[in-house]
């Protein structure tokens, strides 16, 4: 029987859900078959969380009603919707670093019998997470500790969790964010094994390469409404990207820049760093943008923070704009020129208590003297160049979506007036529609002659954007392709150890 034709395991009808009068839910009505990946797709802010919260028994709706397996269902708890039988493996993972794998799987659940006190079965607690993980298809010691495990490994200690708790739903909120292509690959290896088990999952992701290699179904969100309900094999990805923005998406195909006569902006001649990177050299040019690829753990984000002086180099020079520059600080940075965009920009890029105006002037307008008059009204020009949307530059920046919070980290730059942008993970957690703001962003800033160098997980990305591609491996540059020479396979054979065909 495929997933289609299966019984309905999650009914909602006429899910309603405001917060200080202002709607984020409005009539959502929507079913989860049995043993189905259905993928849940949508802007920031249309109202995905704020649905898995009710399911999950964080939230309560204001109107509508739910059914599980054909009866009504009232989740007024978390542990209410677990002892039904749901899951939620969100993206910031909820384990105990100290505590062991099989410790984290049976948090709150050990198995025990009592001697007066109840006292922990230790053996039969391994035992039984080692189980589980073996029918994810996975060997690992359950007495590891969790902070010892890679974000794909502690990703399926979460889902072994899941099934412990003898799971019938897992919702799966960005799993791929953090991941590499390979614990991706096994990630899914793992959905397909619990979908045969009859195992339902609801996968949320701003990927949609992900949604039409893994899902059944596809539902869109937008502004708290849901828009539509397909199988993927009925749904075309511009369709797709229509229902979510509302809009067609004017996505340029930027063509190379004739960069080669331009002036060298950067100039990197044996950089390394202990184990990290090592022998690093290359060089980017006035409008040139250079894309650094390889899989997690390469050395691209190291390679990139080192640049800037969060953790300078051991060994190397680096020349800006023809000046050979000491950089030890990100202050040696700023003052050459460079800027610094972040992977985590939660916790690298912005002050989440502190206003856009305060987290836009940051790098520029403050020395000794505050100008609130100039900084309004820089902080006013940039919302409006970037169309950050805002209620305000004096809301506090962790209001903001993703895609608008990674426009106040550019603008931060921009009004620093840098000509080096070095870009680590530029669309992180962001939308398809903001995706598509920020590329253009990112060839604006090369038209307007910027050197940009930028490194990221996703292929489609560093294809799309990159005039040239270093692709590293083990902390070196394994190789360079022109935009005409690559391809995922000469990359993927570069970042692996390989030599490019």
């Amino acid at each position: 029987m495929t997933a289609q034709n299966r019984p309905p395991l999650l009914r909602l009808e006429g899910i309603s859900k405001s917060f200080g009068g202002a709607p984020v839910l409005t009539g959502v009505a929507w079913e989860v078959l049995t043993g189905e990946v259905h993928a849940l797709v949508g802007e920031n802010g249309a109202g995905k969380s704020t649905l898995m919260n009710i399911v999950s028994g964080v939230l309560e709706p204001d109107a509508g009603r739910m059914e599980w397996a054909g009866r009504p269902m009232a989740v007024h708890t978390p542990r209410a919707a677990q002892d039904l039988g749901i899951s939620f493996v969100h993206q910031e993972l909820a384990l105990v670093p100290q505590l062991s794998i099989a410790e984290n799987v049976f948090l709150g659940r050990h198995p025990s019998r009592r001697i007066g006190l109840p006292v922990v079965k230790w053996g039969e607690l391994r035992e039984r997470a080692r189980a589980l993980l073996a029918e994810l298809g996975h060997d690992v010691d359950p007495r590891r500790l969790v902070e010892r495990l890679s974000i794909g490994e502690q990703q399926l200690v979460e889902i072994a969790r899941a099934l412990a708790c003898v799971s019938r739903l897992i919702i799966m909120d960005e799993p791929t964010a953090p991941l590499s292509e390979r614990e991706t690959e096994r990630l899914f290896e793992v959905i397909g094994r619990l979908r045969g088990r009859g195992v339902s999952i609801i996968y949320i992701t701003h990927r949609l390469k992900e949604v039409y290699s893994g899902a059944d179904r596809v539902t869109v969100l937008r502004d708290g409404r849901l828009i539509a309900t397909a199988p993927v094999s009925e749904m075309p990805q511009d369709l797709l990207v229509r229902h979510m923005v509302g809009r067609e998406l004017s996505e340029e195909t930027a063509a190379p820049h004739e960069s080669a006569q331009r002036e060298v902006m950067l100039r990197v001649d044996g950089l390394a760093r202990g184990r990290d990177f090592r022998d690093i050299g290359f060089a980017v040019r006035r409008g040139e943008i250079v894309a650094l690829a390889g899989l997690v753990g390469a050395g691209r984000t190291e390679v990139l923070e080192s640049l800037f002086g969060v953790s300078p180099a051991d060994h190397g020079r680096i020349q800006v704009a023809g000046r050979e520059v000491e950089i030890r600080t990100p202050a040696d940075a700023i003052r050459a020129g460079m800027a610094l965009v972040p992977d985590d920009r939660k916790a690298k890029g912005l002050m989440l208590g502190a206003s856009v105006r305060m987290n836009m002037v940051l790098a520029c307008e403050r020395r000794f003297v505050i100008r609130r008059r100039r900084e309004a009204e820089s902080a006013a020009r940039m919302i409006g160049e970037l169309r950050v949307r805002t209620r305000g530059a004096e809301r506090p920046v962790s209001e903001l979506s993703g895609g608008n919070q990674q426009k106040v980290v550019l603008a931060k730059w921009l009004l620093a007036d840098a000509g080096v942008f070095l870009l680590d993970e530029p669309t992180r957690g962001v939308d398809v529609g903001a995706k598509s703001e920020i590329y253009a962003l990112i060839r604006a800033l090369a038209r307007r002659g910027a050197a940009i160098l930028f490194a990221s997980s996703e292929m489609e990305e560093v294809l799309r954007l990159a005039d040239r591609i270093l692709v590293m491996h083990r902390g070196r540059i394994a190789g360079e392709l022109s935009r005409a020479q690559a391809s995922d396979e000469r990359i993927m054979q570069l970042a692996t150890g390989g030599e490019a065909a």
